[in-house]
């Protein structure tokens, strides 16, 4: 796919580009992040984990990603 084709969004404060339509879960897969061990927030909104594969990510889209450490 050309490159003219992709959209720029920012996870984490760093830019990365995808193909137009891709998803939520299809990002989450790509950077392999246990599902079940984040937390998610797209636009400052925080993300109810089940509707990740309906969410498609747009031009200038910021996702943050949190990953939960256990401790004691």
């Amino acid at each position: 796919m050309n490159i003219k084709n992709k959209i720029k969004i920012t996870v984490n404060g760093k830019q990365m580009q995808v193909i137009p339509k891709f998803s939520l879960k299809n990002l989450i897969a790509k950077l392999k992040i246990p599902l079940n061990k984040i937390a998610i927030e797209l636009n400052k909104k925080i993300i109810d984990k089940k509707k990740i594969s309906k969410i498609q990510l747009k031009r200038g889209d910021k996702i943050e990603i949190v990953h939960f450490i256990g401790g004691g």
